[in-house]
């Protein structure tokens, strides 16, 4: 009687174990990355916005419409990278709670930048008063400068971890240990990520490079990096003509040496922008869409794009 026994408390213990983990909603794959790591074997956090796709203007689908209607918590960099997704949330996914990381107080932010190659011409003032009218809420006040690619620098990443930690403890107490332990481990090795990543980076600060769009802020400031210009606005929107003749006149001026595509966007208007010149093209990928999803992306993506900038 007693071997049985022991078998019906275990599998007992094993299903109230399993039965509260929290269901989760992440917005974009490093962030499901983060909370996967966390969550171990647990459960498998969903995604919501595909890494193939821009999370600046994207627009879901009912099976993932249906992933947030379920979901108990909802971890998301914040509206200034997915504006559309904060009313969706407030609607769908009332009775979750809602973490925006880039609002936690801990978090390293940085404003977008705004002066030399950064600036944007008249057309595009006028696009980003518009962009920042649409998404006005009466009962908020979010900072419209406020660059949101915080994940791109990996304290950030470390930080965030024991926060999804401690939003999935409270949910599931239970588990709390279990969090709290991968946290860590997550945390650990994403240390040695960045030992690798600083040492690939050691005879890249001098290097002057431009980008797609004005997303690598973090990145660079983490590492010693700079970029030396952005053919669109940080929120990928099509650039005037004005603006690609500004930065063209700025690549052959500057002895530009790369210029770094995005695979959410076409390569085109990098080569109109590099024609003439012996700049080379690669490519940077903060959302990780050639990589598989799950806990090992983060720090792929981290170690992905260092590799492409020591390469170029």
């Amino acid at each position: 009687m007693l071997r049985p026994l022991l078998i019906s408390s275990f599998f007992s213990f094993s299903t109230t174990a399993f039965a509260d983990v929290p269901r989760v909603v992440a917005d974009i794959a490093p962030i499901q990355s983060l909370v996967a790591q966390v969550m171990g074997d647990l459960a498998q956090p969903d995604l919501l916005i595909p890494s193939s796709s821009s999370p600046h203007s994207f627009a879901l689908r009912p099976s993932q419409a249906e992933a947030l209607e379920q979901a108990d918590i909802v971890f998301w960099i914040g509206d200034g990278l997915t504006p559309w997704l904060e009313p969706l949330l407030d609607r769908v996914a009332a009775k979750a709670k809602h973490v925006s990381l880039i609002e936690l107080p801990e978090t390293h932010s940085l404003e977008f930048r705004s002066v030399g190659a950064f600036e944007a011409d008249e057309h595009e003032h006028e696009h980003e008063h518009e962009h920042e009218h649409e998404h006005e809420h009466d009962d908020h006040d979010h900072d419209g400068n406020l660059d949101p690619h915080a994940w791109l620098d990996p304290n950030n990443a470390q930080l965030w971890l024991k926060a999804i930690a401690a939003e999935l403890s409270n949910m599931d107490p239970i588990n709390a240990a279990i969090y709290g332990k991968n946290a860590q481990v997550a945390s650990d090795k994403l240390t040695k990520t960045v030992a690798e990543i600083e040492a690939l980076l050691e005879d890249a600060t001098g290097k002057s490079f431009i980008t797609f769009h004005d997303a690598y802020h973090y990145f660079e400031d983490r590492f010693g990096l700079r970029t030396s210009a952005s053919i669109s606005l940080s929120d990928a929107s099509a650039p005037s003509p004005a603006r690609v003749d500004r930065i063209q006149t700025y690549v052959r001026e500057n002895n530009v040496s790369c210029a770094f595509s995005e695979p959410q966007f076409s390569t085109g208007l990098v080569r109109t922008v590099l024609e003439g010149t012996n700049a080379g093209i690669a490519e940077l990928d903060p959302l990780g869409a050639a990589l598989d999803e799950g806990p090992e992306l983060y720090p792929n993506v981290l170690r992905a794009m260092a590799e492409a900038i020591a390469g170029c």
